[in-house]
């Protein structure tokens, strides 16, 4: 299902989120700071995006908005024995080394950077820029449903084994799913990946280890089989009971099935992973069936070394390479570094696009492409400042506010055209069969025009420059729907992250041709924690009627992408308070019908609904040196904040 591209149900980085019931692709370089001149694309608003670029393509601007750019060169030169360096981004370091990772440490930095080098997950994605499991490289085989869909076999491959040469058994795996039970018993926080009643553990009624090699999972209802494989099974890495089922260093292997033995199992496994100091050294940690194992950790920096682990029993190059990961305060500091060749693998700020020729020339190849999943401005459904909530609750005021947004111009100018289209929550790149046709064209083009007939239609006085008023109150035909009074202003504020600075570029271009047709739109920004405190609770809303709408980023979806959790009522990450029964519906099937193309029905409906304003995905944008070189899909992987350098290697 969908997360936050930061973190499992906390966003915890500008531009990032990660959602409580799918697994998430955690956080993303965030956008650089743009140049000033871009900056004047947003004062000029009036005169069309689509016509501002102070860049030339012979400076290397991007003048596509399909997503992708650059190419990955096949695999070639010889593999030699090196070390490579690749660059941490700023905000990006690790803070959790046990698998079972609470939710304000659930980010891409620890979870995909850093704990999948050394503890794989059942199943891996993606494959490239694919958004699709890779049989490959998982540590199991394809599971088996039975029982009306109740019933989950997992097969365990026999190539996979810890690094001391113990093989991985099915107790492994039920010994995650047992300390994660452990874990949100003390508090549902404890496990970012948590959502109550949903997935694991709470939908595991029983399970069983009938051999070394197969775990049976009995749940508590049927599920949708591709739901429960690409975004629930995807979130379990084995762990090895022979070393860590225990409550003290020394301490004898307890039974972990035993409740109580489990809970002093968790409780002294996250003891452990809270001694950041002690990651390179503490014994529990060397233990690992990934490709690589920490020797070196700086828990004041977020700098490590990882080295090969030669029990890896995956898909690697003929020589793997040693990893360090180089921490960098600013996005500045980490482009100069790739300027000056000091960084074997690391990533283009966005501003930096029209020096792509530079890195070129550097020694470096590039490739960008946009993330699987969505960035939106979130609506506020329960804010009754100005009967906001409905007014918001109008369709076809949702869909004036898309057609006012113009996605191309976006990305031309604020992008430099390094970004893709995105007009629900299953984007039109990167490609998935679950991609509805009403994603793939605008189905709400931009049109100042079409938005102002839309509030004429609809009842509203529309003054262009000013603002429009509900001029027809009254739930009929050409009538401005229930709730609205006569004389109700269209006016409302909009909060933004003030970082990365495309939040601000964006929303102020979108209130500028909003104010063309009478929205008044007060736009107020602060820092991504500021906005986030005012706008992301929706357990606790006490400013619940301080925002309107709120631009602080975004989901990386799962390989099965439904919205459970952030579009259904009451979801733990519905901060907009969304409340839609048909949405309801749809989003219940894609987890618990037999249909394996359910979530395809509920990303068209919300495409249609628009129950946020969808914008573009901005790329990610690799660079690495020539002299590195690998599987092709590896490296494309990056792009989705996927690192898999065992699959690299350096040719001198």
């Amino acid at each position: 299902m969908t997360r936050p591209r930061t973190a499992q149900a906390r966003e915890l980085e500008p531009g990032t989120r990660a959602s409580g019931t799918t697994r998430s692709r955690g956080k993303p370089v965030s956008p650089p700071h743009r140049a000033a001149a871009l900056a004047v694309c947003a004062v000029v608003a009036t005169m069309g995006l689509a016509a501002c670029s102070e860049a030339s393509p012979s400076s290397g601007s991007v003048t596509s908005t399909s997503g992708a750019f650059g190419a990955v060169p096949p695999a070639s030169g010889t593999p030699h024995v090196g070390t490579i360096t690749w660059a941490e981004s700023p905000g990006a370091a690790p803070t959790w080394i046990f698998p079972v990772t609470p939710s304000t440490d659930t980010t891409a930095g620890t979870l995909f950077d850093f704990q999948a080098e050394s503890w794989r997950p059942l199943y891996w994605y993606p494959n490239g820029v694919a958004p699709t499991v890779v049989s490959s490289m998982s540590l199991a085989y394809p599971p088996v449903y039975s029982g009306s869909d109740k019933t989950v076999t997992v097969r365990l491959k026999t190539n996979y084994k810890w690094s001391d040469g113990r093989p991985i058994t099915s107790k492994d795996v039920l010994f995650y799913i047992d300390e994660v039970r452990a874990a949100v018993k003390e508090s549902g926080a404890n496990w970012g990946l948590y959502t109550p009643h949903i997935g694991i553990p709470d939908q595991v009624a029983s399970a069983s280890t009938p051999n070394a090699t197969t775990l049976v999972l009995h749940l508590n209802k049927a599920v949708n089989p591709q739901w429960f494989t690409d975004d629930v099974l995807i979130e379990i890495s084995p762990m090895p009971v022979h070393a860590w089922a225990k409550d003290s260093p020394n301490g004898p292997v307890l039974d972990f099935t035993n409740p109580a033995n489990a809970k002093k199992i968790y409780n002294y496994l996250a003891k452990q992973s809270g001694a950041t100091g002690t990651y390179a050294t503490n014994p529990l940690w060397q233990i690992v069936d990934g490709p690589y194992h920490l020797t070196a950790f700086n828990n004041t920096t977020g700098a490590y070394t990882m080295a090969p682990n030669p029990s890896y029993g995956g898909p690697h190059s003929a020589r793997v390479p040693g990893l360090q990961a180089i921490p960098y305060t600013s996005d500045t500091a980490e482009f100069n570094a790739v300027l000056s060749r000091s960084i074997d693998i690391g990533y283009m700020p966005l501003k930096d696009v029209p020096q792509l020729n530079t890195v070129k020339a550097a020694g470096y190849h590039v490739f960008g492409y946009p993330f699987f999943g969505f960035e939106y401005v979130n609506y506020n459904f329960a804010d009754k400042t100005g009967d906001f909530n409905n007014i918001i609750n109008q369709l076809y005021i949702r869909q004036a506010l898309a057609h006012l947004e113009d996605q191309e111009g976006y990305i031309k100018a604020f992008f430099h055209g390094a970004g893709g289209l995105a007009y629900g929550p299953v984007p039109s790149v990167p490609a998935s069969p679950y991609t509805p046709a009403n994603a793939l064209k605008n189905p709400y083009p931009y049109s100042v025009a079409t938005a102002a007939a839309l509030l004429r239609l609809h009842g509203w006085s529309v003054v262009p420059g000013g603002t429009s008023t509900c001029a027809k109150p009254g739930t009929g035909a050409g009538e401005c729907g229930a709730g609205i009074p006569a004389g109700t202003k269209l006016a409302f504020n909009v909060l933004y992250a003030s970082a990365p600075v495309i939040f601000g570029e964006q929303v102020t271009a979108w209130a500028s041709d909003a104010k063309k047709v009478g929205i008044d739109i007060t736009l107020q920004s602060g820092t991504f924690n500021h906005v986030i405190t005012v706008a992301n609770d929706p357990g606790s809303p006490k400013t619940i009627n301080q925002w309107a709408m709120a631009a602080t980023g975004g989901f990386a979806d799962a390989p099965y992408p439904t919205t459970m959790g952030i579009f259904s009522t009451g979801g733990s990450l519905n901060n907009g308070f969304y409340n839609n029964s048909e949405a309801d519906r749809l989003i219940m099937a894609s987890v618990t019908s037999n249909n394996p193309s359910a979530v395809k029905s509920e990303a068209s409906y919300l495409t249609q609904e628009q129950p946020s304003l969808f914008q573009p995905n901005y790329d990610f944008i690799a660079v690495w040196k020539n002299n590195v070189s690998g599987q092709p899909a590896a490296i494309e992987a990056m792009t989705q904040y996927s690192l898999n350098t065992e699959l690299m290697y350096l040719t001198n």
